[in-house]
């Protein structure tokens, strides 16, 4: 029964694609999908957030948002773990300049932590496709980021499903592996899970935080390959 839930929230597009025609436009809706696990301890989970807000409010960042056409993003942060319990933290912000950046990242500090168990990829996903279908902005260009320590294990909607539900809606899912173990308990590196059950679409791709304070450094990274690099984009 949880399972079709989960299936209908990351199928019920609809709606949100009417309200879209006449939202204002962005030139990336962008969802953070936060590991909010038991795995995360509150030093952890401070890293995560410090290194969040920092990124967004990073001048390589703005100057990517600046060098497009648009000026401006859409960011959303979800926070995962518990099977069908992903939960929006921090619901849609455009983003164009300092000022708008800085509420963001205050925002992002300021949300209180959700109450998660492990490990649920694959639900996140489904909510956070749900989200970007009833974002208040449109844009051609949509991703979600699903940033992690551990593998999928407990999802209603494995990730590899919720995954290709995504990309059947034109949006990409990139990965952020946080590797604090050699190898996941299925014998393989976290990115190499990600690869495989978590990351699809055009252009997709996993960046590796070798420890949790390398979250920030990686993060950034990977939003300003985001925001500059788009394939829509480019194309």
């Amino acid at each position: 029964m949880r399972r079709r839930a989960v299936l209908g929230m990351a199928g019920a597009m609809a709606p949100g694609i009417v309200a879209a025609q006449a939202a204002p436009a962005v030139d990336l809706l962008l969802v953070l999908a936060m590991d909010a696990s038991g795995s995360i301890d509150a030093d952890e989970f401070r890293l995560q957030r410090e290194g969040l807000a920092d990124s967004v409010t990073h001048p390589a960042i703005l100057a990517a948002i600046a060098s497009k056409p648009n000026g401006a993003i859409g960011i959303a942060m979800v926070e995962w773990g518990s099977p069908g319990g992903a939960t929006t933290a921090v619901d849609w912000m455009a983003v164009r300049d300092a000022a708008s950046a800085r509420a963001l990242a205050g925002a992002i500090i300021a949300a209180p932590r959700s109450r998660q168990s492990y490990n649920a990829i694959g639900d996140a996903i489904a909510h956070a496709t749900a989200l970007i279908a009833a974002a208040p902005f449109r844009s051609e260009d949509l991703v979600i980021d699903v940033a992690g320590d551990g593998p999928d294990i407990r999802s209603f909607l494995p990730a590899p499903e919720a995954r290709d539900a995504a990309v059947a809606r034109g949006i990409t899912v990139n990965g952020l592996a946080i590797e604090v173990a050699p190898v996941t308990r299925f014998g393989e590196p976290l990115r190499v899970h990600y690869e495989r059950n978590v990351i699809g679409g055009p252009g997709a791709f996993v960046i590796v935080a070798e420890t949790r304070t390398d979250f920030a450094r990686a993060m950034r990274a990977k939003l300003i390959r985001e925001i500059a690099g788009r394939p829509h984009a480019a194309g």
